[in-house]
């Protein structure tokens, strides 16, 4: 385990390069050169120490001792001289091992600073060699910070992946392990801890030695090569067998075969291509393909292996992966697919990935491939990958330890699929969620129908046109209103995915995972282009539209597009898969009553919706009021937030404390919403001039969404509340005009009508105090007001009425079609 000491010392280091080298990757260079350097000498020193000779700094080069090199004798400039002679020269110091002259191949010291070099020494000179654990941990920390060497598509594997995968293979003290793109070492030595876990106060000096010369890797970088033996070094191995090799291009070492893989080959061919000998099984170019092919292609007879892919491998329609996969389960290598979330590599990559295990004993025991689905693995899949709770990769560890020994444990993250029905479709598609059902159809009392059976996809394409038409990308379609936004375009000047010409009655839909985006193409929309986002289908005449469209809108018919949906960038259900999604097809007859009542549910929802988005409160002015400027302060006392100096820092805010500072988001039309609330403590509170509430004060938000507003009544429970800049206090007087009134003048349409003169053609709105103190308010008796705030409180609550209508029909809607789903 790392100790924060030496954790420390690492990061010291790094800090002292970075202002020289920024490049992770070189800092990780100069540091291991200068450990090594340092090690040799303490190497030498326990030699001496006891009554032996020093063994590497002798003859002409013990002028490069470390302890010379230390010497507070030497000035700055023949230290940095010194030091650089040193490393250069030492690749041809015959008293040294080949792996420390292969270490020091092709060094040298990229900056000439006396100070830098002081300090970046001195800091090296606080470790020592010891044999430890402790250093191997050390290195394996430094050799984290690495960025991703995202050209080549190589991505270091979390530490949790590779213990996973260790587990799963779980390789033997007498098997032979390779890793055929090691990189730093990584599942080399994961593998190495694990047997000696296992085996632990049973392994002989021999056995030892043995264990070691089991392990091997190959990596085509010299500086991965360089850093994997110093990681494995570290961590006791004498004599690491890294080898620089070409493992796709290369035949040297082609007829070695091994007992145990396990990699995490690059997910990208070089810009430069590669030239793959001819002794593959599948002709590709591929590096993610002919990696997965050459791990398969060197297991013994009894063989396993664990390699992380990515996506492509498991559902990409390539010839060459296609056979990939034909091949890893007919000829019995494949016994499970893990699917990983897609953020395990942040922050280095969001690529989506999954593990394939390959076991041919165990392959050739089953007729079934065990799907596992991690959704979480311990840590949050943001750039900083912080701890969390849920971890599936336990519970995936137990399902896959039992399905080797013969045993199917029942989870909703593991799926049992016949390699039969794999084989059913000719591209043989990995994809887990191609073959999870994620709905129970057996109480479904009609049959359950693939779509591609009772609909055709519509693939009709805009042909040339003069003028304009609309075009709707999925973002423009709101489902719960009519007023569905669109753009007009040229057929020259169209985008690229205005390119679906759909006709009335057709039923589309947003491909893309979590979007929820349903078009049903009635007299509004013919004649529209649609994005190549959507899907849309057309009816046979099995099917009814209008049944069709209810269907695909439920959150049932959304789960199971989701379910099938690849992940990514260009993500989204396939047309093939959208295809075979089954459905419950009733009689005709039944279908049209079934459509006939949720029309009916649909157009009280539509009717109730109206009065809801509609209805603004009003004041029906009567002239003899007389109006205020809200600038009069005898009226209106308009104050704002602290700005500049006083503002609290982010890091001020605390979820619970003294006083409740509000943003913009806890202001809402007509009442605050506490649901997310930063406080600050009372030291900072005091310190503020500005912005304190006080009961019956109106809030306004001035900047974002402006004419949010809230009332501060004695009904709130917060003592202490202060305002940010984007909003500003209306303090009235109680005499004259009655908060509430005040509250309902701001939510009325002849407020936003006066707001709207003032600010429109502002590139960024907002309301500042100048224009607000030209609003014009009506100044009816207090009476009156108290007459009014209740009229246009008894309409809110009929529009409370219609809102809960919407809710209850909503619900009803989802019940009838729960039921046609057998739910």
């Amino acid at each position: 385990m790392l100790d924060n000491k030496t954790k420390k010392k690492i990061d010291n280091c790094r800090d002292i390069l970075v202002g020289k080298i920024p490049d992770p990757k070189a800092q990780v260079g100069q540091i291991t050169i200068a450990l090594m350097y340092k090690f040799m000498d303490d190497m030498d020193k326990e030699a001496v120490e006891i009554g032996g000779k020093p063994t590497f700094f002798v003859d002409e080069y013990e002028q490069y001792s470390w302890t010379k090199l230390m010497s507070p004798k030497l000035g700055g400039k023949e230290k940095v001289n010194l030091y650089a002679e040193a490393i250069t020269k030492m690749p041809q110091n015959p008293h040294i091992p080949q792996l420390f002259r292969d270490i020091f191949k092709g060094a040298d010291l990229p900056y000439r600073a006396p100070e830098t070099i002081r300090m970046f020494l001195k800091e090296i000179n606080e470790f020592t060699y010891d044999y430890s654990e402790r250093l191997g941990d050390a290195y394996e920390y430094l050799l984290s910070i690495m960025s991703s060497q995202g050209d080549a598509g190589m991505f270091r594997t979390p530490r949790n992946i590779i213990d996973f995968i260790v587990k799963v293979v779980d390789p033997k003290k007498d098997e032979s392990v390779l890793d055929p793109a090691c990189g730093t070492a990584g599942f080399l030595i994961a593998g190495y801890k694990h047997i000696l876990k296992n085996n632990k106060d049973k392994l002989t000096p021999s056995e030892k030695e043995k264990l070691m010369n089991n392990f091997g890797g190959y990596d085509i970088s010299p500086d991965m090569v360089k850093m994997a033996e110093v990681n494995m070094y570290l961590h006791k191995f004498p004599n690491p067998k890294i080898y620089e090799y070409d493992t796709l291009s290369s035949q040297k070492k082609w007829d070695e075969t091994f007992d145990v893989i396990m990699a995490n080959p690059p997910f990208m061919t070089p810009k430069g291509g590669i030239i793959p000998h001819n002794r593959f099984t599948i002709k590709s170019k591929r590096a993610e393909a002919l990696f997965v092919d050459y791990i398969k292609e060197h297991l013994n007879i009894d063989g396993r292996a664990g390699v992380i892919v990515p996506e492509g491998i498991i559902f990409k329609n390539e010839n060459a992966i296609k056979t990939l996969r034909k091949n890893l389960i007919e000829e019995n290598y494949l016994y499970a697919v893990v699917s990983l979330p897609a953020g395990v590599f942040q922050p280095y990559a969001g690529v989506k990935t999954s593990i394939l295990l390959m076991d041919k004993k165990l392959a050739k025991k089953t007729d079934k491939i065990l799907f596992v689905k991690v959704e979480n693995d311990g840590f949050d899949l943001g750039a900083t990958r912080k701890p969390i709770d849920k971890n599936d990769l336990p519970q995936a560890l137990e399902i896959i330890n039992a399905w080797k020994v013969g045993k199917k444990i029942d989870s909703k993250i593991a799926v049992y699929v016949k390699k039969a029905r794999i084989f059913e479709n000719s591209d043989y598609d990995l994809s887990c969620k191609r073959y999870k059902e994620t709905i129970d159809y057996s109480n479904v009392k009609w049959p359950m129908i693939e779509l591609g059976e009772i609909c055709e996809i519509v693939r009709d394409k805009p042909n040339a046109f003069e003028g304009n038409k609309k075009y709707y990308p999925t973002g423009s379609i709101d489902n719960n209103s009519k007023n569905n936004g669109f753009k007009l375009v040229t057929f020259d000047k169209k985008p690229s995915r205005a390119n679906i010409l759909p006709k009335k009655e057709d039923v589309g839909f947003a491909v893309m995972k979590g979007t929820k985006k349903i078009v049903y193409v009635n007299d509004d929309y013919i004649g529209s282009i649609f994005s190549t986002g959507f899907t849309f289908l057309r009816c046979s005449k099995k099917l009814i539209s209008q049944f069709l469209y209810y269907l695909v809108k439920d959150e049932h018919f959304q789960n199971v597009k989701d379910e099938k949906a690849v992940d990514g960038i260009m993500g989204g259900i396939r047309k093939s898969d959208i295809l075979k999604i089954r459905i419950p097809i009733p009689p005709l007859e039944i279908q049209q009553q079934i459509v006939a009542e949720l029309d009916g549910y649909q157009n009280i929802i539509s009717g109730a919706r109206q009065v809801v988005e509609n209805w603004k409160p009003t004041i029906d002015f009567v002239p003899n009021w007389g109006k205020v400027k809200m600038g009069d302060k005898k009226y209106i006392q308009i104050v704002d937030g602290d700005r500049g100096t006083n503002y609290p820092k982010k890091a001020e805010f605390t979820p619970e404390g003294f006083c409740l500072f509000l943003n913009t988001s806890n202001v809402r039309k007509g009442e605050f919403d506490f649901s997310k609330c930063d406080f600050v403590t009372q030291e900072k509170d005091n310190a503020l001039r500005k912005g304190k509430l006080i009961r019956e004060d109106v809030v306004l938000t001035t900047r974002g969404t402006i004419g949010n507003t809230a009332h501060y009544s004695n009904s709130i429970a917060f003592e202490n509340i202060r305002i940010n800049s984007g909003m500003v206090i209306l303090r009235s007087n109680l005499d004259k005009i009655s908060p509430s009134f005040l509250l309902q003048f701001m939510n009325s349409l002849e407020f936003a009508a006066q707001v709207a003169n003032f600010i429109s053609g502002s590139a960024q709105p907002q309301l500042p105090i100048r224009v607000l103190n030209e609003i014009e308010i009506p100044l009816p008796p207090l009476k009156i007001q108290k007459q009014i705030v209740e009229k246009i409180e008894a309409e809110r609550a009929l529009v409370e009425s219609a809102r809960k209508l919407i809710e209850l029909y909503e619900q009803k809607i989802k019940d009838r079609i729960a039921k046609i789903w057998g739910k």
